[in-house]
C-alpha cells in the first residue's frame, strides 16, 4: 500500500509544480501598458545625446515631428518602419545633409523613456541617446 501512496504524493507534488510554472509563464507574457513602444509615437519628448549631454525637445504626432535645439526649430516628416524604428526627413532641407534620411532604432524601453541608436542613411556617423516622454 505504501508504494501507491508515495507515487500519488509525487504525482500531486509534480502537478502543483507544473501549475505554478505555467502560471508564472502566463504572467510573464502580459504586456505592461506603460512600456509599449506605441506609447512613444505621439507626444512631447526631451532627448539627451549620450556622448555630448546635449538636449533637444520634440513634439510628435503620427506624421510630423517639430524639434527645438539651441533655440532653433526644425520640422521633420516621421515615418515609422515598425514599432522600434522610424525615419526622420527634414521638411525644408537647406543642405545635402539636411535632405538625408535620419534613421532611429529604439534599443530599449523603460516606463517613460527609450534608448536609441541613430544614423544618417549611407553614413558611418552614429548617435546614441535617450528620449523621455514629458507628461503634462
Amino acid at each position: 500500500m505504501k508504494p501507491i501512496k508515495i507515487h500519488l504524493n509525487i504525482f500531486i507534488f509534480m502537478k502543483k509544480k507544473i501549475f505554478i510554472l505555467f502560471a508564472l509563464f502566463l504572467v510573464s507574457c502580459i504586456d505592461k501598458p506603460d512600456t509599449k513602444p506605441n506609447n512613444f509615437k505621439i507626444g512631447e519628448f526631451k532627448t539627451i545625446l549620450e556622448d555630448k549631454e546635449i538636449s533637444s525637445f520634440a513634439k510628435r504626432n503620427d506624421s510630423i515631428q517639430i524639434e527645438t535645439y539651441n533655440n532653433r526649430r526644425d520640422t521633420f516628416y516621421i515615418k515609422w518602419v515598425d514599432n522600434f524604428e522610424y525615419i526622420l526627413i527634414k521638411k525644408n532641407p537647406k543642405t545635402l545633409l539636411d535632405s538625408t534620411p535620419f534613421h532611429v532604432k529604439i534599443t530599449g524601453i523603460k516606463k517613460k523613456s527609450y534608448t536609441f541608436n541613430a544614423y544618417y542613411k549611407g553614413s558611418k556617423f552614429k548617435q546614441k541617446g535617450t528620449s523621455t516622454k514629458i507628461e503634462k
